[in-house]
């Protein structure tokens, strides 16, 4: 896996080539030129205390802090895909992650992927962070051979055992103890702003409510990703956070592996509801006589019996 790291993403858009792309995915013209208008002769200046500096227009990127700004720039980068069957590209606002599966030592695919990446961010304008880029590798073999390293521009690309992704420590080794950890710090220091607003006379019901928004989110971030595979040490720890804050506010509060439960069946049944989700096609029903049956594959390890796909399958056959 190779986590990109962009220079200055949205400020970076080229507004020419952005309405291009925009003319190509069938858009309205008054609404391209709508967005051709906004983007470009925008004054900005600079203000410290009472003095402002000369107006500059900017003819490039999208406001920082717009609500359309990151919707743009997924329009920018829409034909950004990956060129081989074995690799994925993956894209959420500005950050992106090359996934390729080396079959056979054969990293050909992999290393081309990146390579057409670079020509493509040449071509559109974007800057690679390589200092901030980071490669990780994830084998399981008994005997794991050496992966050359990954070069962008010259530079070799550092890597990792553990990445931050979107809000979650991914590791090589795939297990999820530095995510528990982390969030079970977090969730704990939260505790202590619990604790005073019981001080203060606060309701059970205001304490609640404060948890599930500030404490309760923190835990089941991303749950269905990385709660089945979790160790009973790390569910043991994430779950003693939940009865803490369940003897301040005095009130029952759901247990992390019911939330896991819930949210794992509530997104297949998302999942197969929209034909056009990626994972849709892993949801295969069984014969008609069998309504409401799914198929499930067999799992070899205990880390693919404990994803999220085959435990929401379960969920989802269990409940017919």
């Amino acid at each position: 896996m190779l986590f990109i790291d962009y220079s200055s993403a949205f400020n970076t858009i080229v507004p020419s080539k952005l309405v291009i792309k925009l003319e190509t995915l069938g858009l309205d013209p008054a609404l391209y030129n709508w967005v051709l208008d906004f983007l470009t002769g925008r004054p900005q200046v600079v203000r410290v205390g009472n003095n402002i500096t000369t107006p500059l227009i900017l003819n490039t990127g999208a406001p920082q802090g717009c609500v359309l700004s990151p919707l743009l720039y997924s329009l920018f980068t829409h034909d950004c895909v990956a060129t081989h069957a074995s690799n994925s590209i993956i894209k959420f606002a500005d950050d992106t992650t090359v996934v390729g599966l080396i079959t056979n030592n054969d990293e050909t695919a992999y290393r081309e992927e990146v390579r057409a990446l670079g020509l493509w961010c040449q071509e559109n304008n974007l800057t690679l962070n390589v200092n901030k880029t980071k490669e990780m590798i994830v084998d399981f073999r008994k005997q794991q051979r050496e992966h050359p390293p990954i070069h962008i521009d010259g530079t070799v690309v550092e890597r990792v055992v553990s990445f931050k992704f979107l809000g979650v420590h991914i590791t090589d080794k795939l297990n999820w103890s530095t995510h528990t950890d982390s969030i079970v710090k977090k969730a704990q220091q939260r505790l202590f702003n619990l604790r005073r607003l019981k001080k203060f006379g606060l309701s059970p019901k205001a304490l609640t409510n404060f948890y599930r928004c500030t404490i309760e989110s923190i835990l089941s971030g991303c749950i269905t990703a990385w709660y089945g595979n979790c160790s009973a040490h790390n569910r043991k720890a994430l779950q003693r956070v939940v009865r803490f804050a369940q003897r301040i506010t005095g009130g029952k509060l759901p247990a992390l592996q019911d939330t896991y439960t819930t949210r794992c069946h509530r997104k297949a049944i998302k999942i197969i509801k929209d034909n056009n989700h990626p994972s849709h096609c892993l949801f295969t029903p069984l014969s008609s006589r069998r309504r409401g049956q799914y198929r499930c594959i067999k799992a070899g390890t205990e880390r693919l019996k404990n994803s999220f796909y085959l435990k929401a399958i379960r969920l989802l056959n269990s409940h017919h």
